[in-house]
């Protein structure tokens, strides 16, 4: 039952051939033998999950069970809950309780789900890593020697390591796609907007981290609920979530291999995504080039403006509090202390140009296919793949394009590196077209080798 999907799991909780009792403690059995390595949660309070499971058997019981009703879930650590501080991956952080939960949240327990712990994150999320000043560094289930990826690194190691279906990110720059890129997962990063998120921010959203599109879908349905205090969100739309099937005859899908930007692709990745390409050309796409659209400019300037916004943040923190900072953070943030109010605009206006040049660079195409990351994920004691604070986004110049844009995107695995580590494929699509997106990573599911156990 631990690998069972939800979509499959709330099916044997219609039937009642399972109970969300005992799918729960076959999770916390699992979390008790895998997390002394993995360090994927915090908050963890298996007690109160199984209080919650207990609950959810009645609702079933009774014929009142909700859409998630039963599945274990975790969010990531940065989700308010209401009454459990958010560290935000920092030892710098006052540790005071959440006032109320998230919209995301406040979503899931509406639906009955099983939440069993948040998921941890490096330093207010601006690494791809599991390295914390406040948390363990979190592992990859494939390799323990290795990173999960980030900043949703905690929750990518935990549903890779099956601590439960389904698992809610954030993504600002490829936080959700990048980790299940080195986990295997489906890693979906919505339209912005599409899901509601607290406080609100250019770029960010909030979206799952599940084994099966099917998942992704399930959850992105629930999450996508109206919630007010997301003044940037897009307005409630009717979609058919469960609805993926798709054909792909006709499609006329852009291969983007060159960044453009930042590290090269590394040469396993570039085979198993121009595989991907072939089968896709196999099952009646067509598919076309795309040319490089990232610059240097727009990188470094997107850089340079997160650097000072970080910087304002750090700076004002105390003395004893400042000195607590992850210090890879706290050396790209001094980066910003000395920008002048002109560069740190120009900077700002990056995040335009890089919208535009995405947008144009992809519009002819229905969909677009790319690495989710150019390369394999680094030692899990590294805080990036360069592992240099001065070089610290080279290697997303895949995904950040699409938080800039709003475009929806996702990653799913299409193969393995000669060390058997996971290998992931993005798919990006129109602007708001988040169904369609799913339905081309549902048909991809079909037509990919087939997929190998993780042995944990």
């Amino acid at each position: 039952m631990i690998e069972e999907s939800a979509t499959e799991l709330l099916e044997r909780y219609r039937r009642r051939e399972l109970s969300p009792v005992e799918v729960t403690e076959a999770v916390l059995d699992r979390i008790d033998a895998l997390e002394p390595t993995l360090h994927a949660l915090y908050a963890y309070e298996p007690e109160r999950a199984r209080a919650a499971a207990k609950e959810s058997e009645r609702r079933w019981r009774h014929g009142e069970a909700g859409a998630l009703d039963g599945i274990p879930l975790t969010l990531k650590e940065n989700i308010a809950t209401k009454g459990i501080p958010v560290p935000l991956g920092t030892a710098a952080t006052e540790l005071l309780p959440a006032a109320e939960d998230a919209p995301a949240a406040a979503r899931v327990r509406e639906a009955g789900a099983v939440l069993l712990a948040k998921t941890t994150m490096p330093d207010y999320g601006m690494l791809t890593s599991g390295l914390s000043s406040f948390h363990p560094a979190s592992r990859n289930p494939w390799h323990t020697g290795r990173t999960p990826g980030g900043s949703s690194a905690g929750a990518a190691a935990a549903a890779a390591a099956g601590y439960g279906p389904l698992h809610v990110g954030t993504d600002i720059g490829g936080s959700i796609r990048l980790p299940a890129g080195w986990c295997g997962l489906v890693g979906l990063k919505p339209s912005f907007g599409r899901v509601p998120v607290h406080p609100p921010y250019l770029g960010r959203v909030a979206g799952p981290l599940t084994r099966t599109v099917a998942d992704a879908a399930l959850l992105t349905g629930l999450l996508a609920a109206p919630d007010p205090r997301d003044h940037l969100s897009l307005p409630p739309a009717e979609i058919p979530w469960h609805a993926l099937e798709t054909g792909l005859a006709g499609l006329r899908l852009g291969l983007h291999l060159d960044p453009g930007v930042g590290l090269p692709v590394d040469e396993e990745i570039r085979a198993a995504v121009a595989d991907a390409a072939r089968r896709f050309e196999a099952a009646g796409a067509i598919v076309e080039p795309v040319e490089a659209f990232l610059t240097r400019e727009m990188l470094d300037g997107l850089d340079t403006f997160w650097r000072v916004r970080a910087w304002c943040d750090i700076s004002a923190l105390p003395e004893r509090r400042r000195a607590k900072v992850l210090p890879y953070i706290a050396d790209w943030a001094r980066g910003g202390a000395g920008v002048s109010g002109a560069a740190t605009y120009r900077g700002f206006a990056q995040i335009d140009a890089i919208s535009v040049a995405a947008l144009r660079a992809t519009g002819p195409f229905d969909f677009v296919l790319s690495p989710t990351c150019p390369v394999p994920p680094p030692p899990a004691e590294w805080p990036s793949p360069t592992n240099d604070p001065a070089r610290p986004f080279e290697h997303i110049a895949f995904t950040v394009p699409y938080n800039m844009s709003g475009q929806p995107a996702v990653s799913l695995n299409c193969g393995y590196t000669s060390e058997g580590l996971p290998i992931g494929l993005q798919i990006a699509g129109r602007r708001f077209d988040d169904l369609g997106v799913l339905r081309v990573a549902a048909a991809f599911e079909l037509i990919r080798e087939p997929q190998r156990a993780l042995e944990v």
